[in-house]
């Protein structure tokens, strides 16, 4: 039986219930006993109950809302359709004034005074659920960045986690020094939880089934287009692992929800509340602060390639996902064209607070492995922001993707400065609200205002 399909023992299990309500009803009418009725109800439900059980444990499945929806044919034409057709016609925009009105756009938002979300649920120090969150902060380091990683540690504690005490999680294609080690936990409390992990060379190194002189010859013209990193194996092996490979170490297996910290950025505002439980409480299962677009040259097939796994499996779409964020061909629309479909819009991974189930689902896993198979990791340069946004806003509802619009935090060159209330301190005056780059000539690689437009919910507006 184990070896059924679902859609086989679905309707199977149904014919059976069918007939014992059935069966169960002859019964009643022949005996005519008045309390009949009640225990046909009583019986149907308790039989219905007794086969669900049974057909969870022959398909080691659960029936729920993370069931994969089967959706109609009607509903599939539509996404397609808009999968497959430019936001706008061409020559009805002009991108230089697409730009501005989504700076103003932008601007607008980060000008409104702002302290913490508007919800009744969040969750603060000293309540008993603070720091309860089955959350850690990870960072995937080298033993030589022991200096900046000190220096984010000691912000985010300073701002967030002095109040909360989540755990630490390092890891390392190679064994931490004793060096790192000491250094990491000397500026940590004696009660904090620091563990330090080793990555398997197999879920780092370049896979064998990679043609090694395909890609030295791809990376050969990436480089004459300084195309930034294009020749360093390490980054490729980055980018890899941290779309396909981080959520499942061994570390990170008690865990349903990570915040990535990086060496060497900065937050500028106190955190207030718990996280991991706005998260959970909220239905969130994505947290960022900066949206950006990419480089078209390191992603050219990755849109289409993702169309062609889209293609083999419509129902991992969600009805409700991000599909015009993705689609926006406006602001810079020499990077959809290069890239035959795709705005190039994505989250800027190195902040992200994610909740690992979704990376552990069915879409996802299956998409890790269609990608991998085109091996655009290492003939191009396929980054784990844009695979981890396409994902995200092809597979889950946009509703559950949240904007920490309070956060203020600096990766070199963006940063996300909200306008903190005029009586208050949480944020240090170290940022200019609502200045997104110090640079102009990349206030065009802002991609937040797309979002603002086309994906935030009334509930996510209004959240501030």
């Amino acid at each position: 039986m184990r070896f059924l399909s679902k859609r086989i023992l679905k309707p199977v299990l149904s014919v059976i219930i069918l007939i014992s309500i059935a069966v169960t009803v002859v019964l009643y009418f022949l005996t005519a006993n008045e309390n009949y009725l009640q225990a046909v109800k009583d019986s149907a439900k308790s039989q219905y109950a007794s086969l669900r059980e049974s057909y969870k444990s022959i398909t080691g499945k659960t029936e729920s809302a993370d069931e994969l929806p089967d959706h109609d044919a009607e509903v599939l034409d539509s996404i397609m359709d808009r999968l497959h057709e430019p936001l706008y016609e061409k020559d009805t925009f002009d991108p230089n004034e697409v730009l501005a009105e989504n700076k103003q756009l932008y601007e607008e938002f980060l000008f409104q005074e702002i302290s913490e979300p508007k919800v009744d649920n969040l969750v603060r120090s000293g309540d008993p659920l603070a720091g309860k969150a089955k959350g850690t902060i990870l960072s995937l380091v080298r033993n030589s960045d022991l200096e900046d990683i000190i220096s984010s540690i000691q912000q985010l504690e300073e701002e967030y986690n002095k109040n909360f005490g989540y755990p630490y999680t390092f890891l390392n294609d190679e064994e931490f020094t004793d060096e790192f080690k000491d250094g990491i936990k000397s500026i940590l409390p004696k009660d904090r939880v620091v563990e330090f992990g080793t990555i398997d060379p197999d879920n780092w190194n370049m896979p064998d089934s990679i043609d090694r002189e395909r890609y030295d010859q791809e990376m050969d013209k990436m480089s004459k287009e300084n195309i930034q990193y294009a020749e360093v194996e390490s980054y490729h092996n980055m980018c890899r692992f941290y779309s396909k490979e981080f959520y499942h170490h061994p570390l990170l297996s008690k865990y349903k929800y990570v915040w990535r910290l990086e060496p060497n950025v900065n937050f500028y505002c106190k955190i207030n509340y718990d996280v991991f439980q706005f998260m959970n409480k909220n239905d969130k299962i994505y947290g960022f602060v900066l949206n950006l677009y990419d480089s078209p040259q390191t992603i050219e097939t990755l849109w289409t390639s993702t169309m062609d796994f889209v293609e083999e499996h419509p129902n991992y779409l969600n009805v409700n996902g991000a599909f015009a964020w993705l689609k926006d061909n406006s602001q810079n629309p020499k990077n959809y064209d290069y890239t035959q479909g795709y705005s190039t819009c994505h989250f800027w991974t190195n902040f992200e607070i994610v909740d690992l189930d979704f990376l552990r689902s069915e879409p996802y896993e299956k998409y890790m492995q269609y990608l991998e198979e085109k091996g655009g990791f290492y003939y191009e340069r396929w980054g784990d922001a844009p695979v981890r946004s396409l994902a995200l806003a092809l597979f889950a509802d946009k509703s559950s993707i949240h904007w920490f619009r309070d956060i203020g935090y600096h990766h070199t060159p963006y940063t996300n400065c909200p306008t903190c209330p005029a009586d208050s301190d949480r944020c240090n005056g170290n940022c200019v609200p609502g200045k997104f780059t110090p640079w102009s000539d990349l206030d065009n690689q802002n991609c937040q205002a797309t979002w603002i437009r086309h994906s935030m919910s009334e509930e996510e507006l209004e959240m501030y």
